[in-house]
C-alpha cells in the first residue's frame, strides 16, 4: 500500500508540473517528421469515441524506443519512405475504457468494420481486449508505413486494429503487394531491436524495454 501511494504521487506531481516521468519523451521532440495519428485520441478506433488518458494527438514513448524508432525512419527515407504511428505509450485508465466498453454488450457501433466476425461477448476470450497492455510499459508501438511524398499509407492488406485473422503477419490471402508491404514493415522494424506480435502487424515491442514489469498511467498530453 505504501508503494502505491508513491507510485501515485509520483503520477500526480508530473502532471501537476506538465512533466513527463524520468526515461519518457515525446517521439517529436527527436523525430521531428513523425507522422503521428493517435486513434484512441480521436473517434476513429473499435470504440468509437476518444479514450480516457488521451488528451492531446502527440506521442509519448521511452528514450530507448524513439532512438530506434529514429534509426529506423533514417533508414527508410533512403526508400522515400517512413513511419506513421497509431499508438505508443497507454495509460491504464484507457485499458481499463475498453475493458468497461467491452462489457458493455449493447455498444457495437463499429462493429461492422472492425470486428465483423467476432462477437463482442468473445473478445475477452480471443484476446482481443485485456486487463493489461504492454503498451502501457511505454515502449511498444503501433505503426505502418507511408510513402513520405504522397503521405500515403501503404497498404497492408487490413485497417489497423482490425480483429481477425486478416490482421495476422503471416496472413496469405491478401495481394503481393500487400504480403511485400508487411514483410518489409517486418524487417526493418525486428532488425532495429523490436520484436513482433504475429496476431497484430501493427504491433512491436523494444526487445530490451527499460520498465519491463511496470504499468504506467499518466496521462497523455
Amino acid at each position: 500500500m505504501k508503494y502505491s501511494l508513491i507510485i501515485l504521487f509520483f503520477f500526480i506531481s508530473s502532471i501537476s508540473f506538465g512533466q513527463l516521468p524520468n526515461g519518457f519523451i515525446y517521439a517529436n521532440d527527436m523525430i521531428s517528421d513523425l507522422e503521428v495519428d493517435l486513434r484512441y485520441f480521436g473517434s476513429n478506433n473499435f470504440v468509437g469515441k476518444p479514450i480516457d488518458g488521451y488528451n492531446n494527438n502527440c506521442l509519448i514513448l521511452t528514450e530507448e524506443t524513439v532512438i530506434a524508432l529514429d534509426k529506423i525512419q533514417k533508414e527508410l527515407k533512403k526508400q522515400n519512405l517512413g513511419l506513421k504511428v497509431y499508438d505508443g505509450y497507454r495509460p491504464q485508465r484507457a485499458v481499463n475504457h475498453f475493458i468497461i466498453w467491452a462489457r458493455d454488450l449493447n455498444d457495437t457501433i463499429n462493429k461492422s468494420r472492425f470486428y465483423p466476425d467476432v462477437k463482442k461477448k468473445d473478445l475477452f476470450k480471443e484476446e482481443y481486449i485485456a486487463t493489461r497492455s504492454g503498451h502501457t510499459k511505454g515502449s511498444t508501438v503501433d505503426l505502418t508505413l507511408i510513402d513520405l511524398k504522397t503521405k500515403k499509407e501503404l497498404d497492408m492488406g487490413s485497417i489497423y486494429d482490425f480483429f481477425g485473422v486478416q490482421s495476422w503477419v503471416d496472413y496469405q490471402h491478401i495481394s503481393e503487394a500487400q504480403i511485400e508491404n508487411r514483410k518489409l514493415l517486418q524487417h526493418i522494424m525486428l532488425s532495429h531491436g523490436f520484436r513482433n506480435y504475429p496476431r497484430e502487424w501493427w504491433h512491436f515491442t523494444l526487445r530490451n524495454q527499460p520498465f519491463p514489469n511496470t504499468y504506467f498511467d499518466f496521462p497523455i498530453e
